[in-house]
């Protein structure tokens, strides 16, 4: 299956990232190169690009889009948390700026081997991003306790009947292992309410959503993550974070708003005390969203969001 993916909010991202010709750009979440290649087409020959993400697939379907610029370009397999590391192994310092696009690629969802979609009802719970990892869904979904299952529902789901839910998978699981999604999507069905199933768009798509930011440990990483890029950058360097829900979003907005105003002094205090200097400052106070018309052609940008830091 050829890796195809539709690059979201394009334009706005490279607009955002103020490409300087001869500068070191860094793409963390690499995919099918559809941002990276906008970029390399932005260098001279001093420029570089970075490209790091830990899917094979998507290492191999970058490594053929940027033959053309392949003087400048650095294709690396690991985790955008590993950045600063791989960095200092490329002899890189500091960056202008860095890139993120955090989600599910479409080769990702429509690869039905994957199992990261529950529209594909024989394919394997696998959901890992990078297959060298031991933790599967279905690892998941059969191994962890019912209060583990029932707090990643309800959080990285944000499902209201994830108590339910989670109750019917450990019932399911007892009878016999659950091994593809179509299982899984069909214990789901039982666990919530018919009514809500007619009008509450697909019941599996949260809990699938669940069990794959679980499997990949997607928000620990972000968070885990962002203070040390804000830091790679060199002054009027920028980070830009494409998240795609909620929690993603709310992660990217609260640590770019702490490196902007990092200060823990009360508010009653006439000056400064903590020590604490900001690191720069939030280009964006709203996120960018994408137009209707990128909307329209495609409907997975639907929730996407940019937003942009710059380092002082």
């Amino acid at each position: 299956m050829e890796f195809k993916h539709v690059s979201v909010l394009l334009n706005e991202t490279i607009d955002g990232l103020k490409v300087k010709p001869d500068g070191i750009y860094v793409d963390g979440t690499l995919g099918g190169a559809g941002h990276s290649s906008e970029i390399c087409k932005l260098l001279t020959e001093g420029g570089r690009l970075i490209g790091i993400d830990q899917d094979e697939d998507a290492i191999a379907a970058a490594t053929k889009r940027l033959e053309p610029f392949k003087e400048q370009v650095t294709i690396v397999r690991s985790n955008y948390s590993e950045m600063a590391t791989e960095l200092k192994k490329l002899g890189i310092e500091k960056v202008d700026g860095i890139l993120l696009d955090i989600g599910v690629s479409s080769y990702q969802l429509d690869a039905r081997e994957r199992g990261f979609s529950y529209m594909a009802e024989d394919a394997p719970l696998d959901m890992r991003m990078d297959n060298r990892q031991s933790l599967t869904a279905e690892k998941i979904v059969n191994e962890y306790s019912e209060q583990q299952l029932f707090e990643i529902i309800r959080d990285y789901g944000e499902d209201r009947f994830a108590k339910n839910i989670a109750k019917h998978i450990v019932k399911a699981r007892q009878e016999e292992p659950i091994k593809t999604a179509g299982q899984l999507t069909d214990i789901i069905r039982g666990a919530i309410p018919m009514k809500v199933q007619v009008t509450g768009g697909h019941p599996a798509k949260r809990t699938f959503q669940a069990i794959r930011i679980e499997c990949n440990r997607e928000l620990d990483v972000l968070k885990n993550s962002l203070d040390e890029m804000i830091q790679l950058l060199n002054p009027g360097g920028r980070l830009c974070v494409i998240t795609f829900h909620s929690l993603e979003d709310r992660i990217v907005k609260n640590i770019f708003k702490r490196n902007e105003n990092p200060c823990t002094c009360p508010k009653e205090f006439p000056v400064c005390v903590c020590g604490k200097v900001s690191q720069g400052r939030v280009v964006t106070k709203k996120p960018i969203l994408p137009s209707e018309t990128e909307m329209d052609e495609n409907p997975r940008a639907k929730s996407a969001k940019l937003r942009i830091f710059e380092k002082k």
